[in-house]
């Protein structure tokens, strides 16, 4: 007992201690010298201290927004961003006056969640005979993120499960939909790169799968052709906005600079959050550029740490897995499509966002939404790419656009629902802001008869799949060579 309470002190309660030792057993299976196995711990466990300084410094940051918008407006203001709703579900875990669902639990179960939803998804791609499944999500930022939020929906819809029954639940839902999502991105991104040999596994999978779908059906059933983007020249300023770093204090300063204008330099000054003395300017530039330091820093943490996660666990799926093909991150795809895509997607991707900001504020919603770069940028951006690929400029301008609104009316719903706004942030991509509530819906309203539903739904998915395109559907990952080939001689 004493043992393994030592354990759970200190070592499964501890997420970065954790991590470490998840890269441990991984590296230790596939055989590595001891040194890397060491090298691997020590970066894995690093990493996450390192986030962990990045998320604290975010939270630090939005205090004054939250706080002014909640005092002077009676409004709960929440960021749909991954790591602001990594952070919403970490406070929430924490908070003495959390909900009763979710009290008493802890950051480390959500972390027992990612490995047992991998390995699910693994199995899925070893059986992938009966299951269709032909992809494997290795994104790892981005699985601890959904982990975090799965937990916290699943746990909203069945309250009353012990841990056991729920993490069954849990593993089950989420490693469906990491292998179904990924599985649904093979198709159009083999198209989309001539069959590099990997899959999308990010926050959108289903936007990019339907989007890509949409844009093709717009374009074969449009008269007129819409060229693609690669056509047309794009002022040279819109560039910054390709890199991350500019943008996200660009679009902190006008969102969050906007907001602290609002409240004002003396309610600031009477919560003590700047001092009389200070200039109220360079405060408001100073907050916001802080936040594109945090993100940079979380990032850091985030890259370091993955790489090692993600490594221990690839190697053994490489090994014992054969024609599958792995789920990469978004940003992957694109080096593929035109640059001009990745702009046009992120621009019509943030006027949907603004303007369903404005509607939620004209409509006095109880919940704000603020943007936060991620959702902002690499949803709408890569379902630009897709969207250019299938369907030309046209899609590519439209889809984004849709992604946007869908993006913010959705995570304002959801997150309002299961509380996750009132910790200030919400993951609020894609499949995050119209997917997961649906699932969420049919869970909480429908019980174990909506989780039957939700898994079915899943399951059916990759058959429905392989029942279109038989003789073409495992070439895709095999042989895409000759997959083409096939395709040819139909059309």
């Amino acid at each position: 007992m004493a043992v393994w309470q030592f354990f759970a002190n200190n070592i499964l309660t501890q997420p970065a201690y954790f991590i470490g030792l998840l890269v441990i057993i991984g590296y230790v299976l596939l055989k590595k010298p001891w040194y890397e196995v060491m090298a691997g711990f020590i970066k894995a466990t690093v990493g996450y201290m390192i986030l962990t300084v990045g998320s604290g410094g975010l939270v630090t940051t939005f205090r004054p927004v939250l706080v002014g918008l909640k005092e002077r407006f009676q409004l709960s203001a929440m960021v749909i961003d991954p790591y602001f709703g990594q952070n919403a579900v970490q406070a929430g875990l924490t908070d003495e006056n959390a909900p009763a669902f979710i009290a008493g639990k802890s950051f480390s179960q959500v972390m027992l969640l990612l490995l047992f939803a991998f390995i699910f998804n693994i199995i899925l791609v070893a059986l992938k005979k009966y299951t269709k499944c032909r992809a494997i999500f290795t994104t790892g930022h981005v699985q601890m993120q959904q982990a975090a939020t799965a937990f916290w929906l699943i746990m909203f819809c069945f309250p009353n499960l012990n841990d056991t029954s729920i993490f069954i639940i849990m593993s089950i839902v989420l490693g469906l939909y990491w292998a179904v999502g990924t599985n649904l991105c093979v198709g159009p991104t083999q198209d989309l790169t001539d069959g590099a040999g990997f899959s999308v596994a990010h926050q959108q999978m289903f936007g990019i799968a339907i989007f890509s779908k949409m844009a093709e059906n717009m374009n074969k059933k449009s008269k007129k052709k819409s060229k693609r983007i690669e056509d047309i020249n794009l002022p040279g300023f819109l560039s910054i906005f390709n890199e991350n770093l500019v943008a996200t204090a660009i679009l902190m300063t006008l969102f969050f600079g906007v907001i602290l204008m609002v409240l004002g330099k003396d309610f600031l000054v009477s919560k003590e959050f700047l001092t009389a003395d200070q200039n109220f300017f360079f405060y408001i530039l100073s907050t916001c550029f802080d936040f594109a330091v945090y993100l940079t820093i979380l990032q850091l943490g985030v890259r370091t740490f993955v790489t090692e996660l993600t490594n221990s666990f690839q190697g053994i799926s490489t090994r014992v897995l054969h024609g599958a093909v792995p789920g990469v991150d978004c940003a992957v795809t694109y080096g593929f499509g035109s640059a001009n895509a990745v702009t046009i997607g992120f621009l019509f991707g943030a006027a949907g966002q603004f303007i369903a900001i404005a509607l939620l504020i004209l409509l006095k919603s109880p919940v704000v939404v603020v943007a936060g770069f991620v959702p902002l940028f690499f949803d709408n951006a890569t379902i630009g790419v897709f969207c250019n690929n299938k369907g030309g400029l046209k899609a590519a301008c439209v889809f984004p656009f849709i992604s946007g609104l869908c993006q913010v009316f959705g995570s304002a719903l959801i997150a309002g629902w299961v509380g996750m706004a009132a910790y200030g942030g919400y993951l609020g991509m894609w499949d995050w802001a119209v997917i997961w509530p649906v699932f969420t819906v049919l869970m909480k309203s429908l019980s174990y008869a909506g989780l039957v539903i939700v898994v079915a739904a899943l399951v059916a998915i990759p058959q429905l799949q392989y029942r279109k395109h038989k003789d073409t559907y495992f070439l895709e990952t095999e042989d895409y060579e000759k997959c083409k080939e096939i395709r040819s001689k139909k059309a």
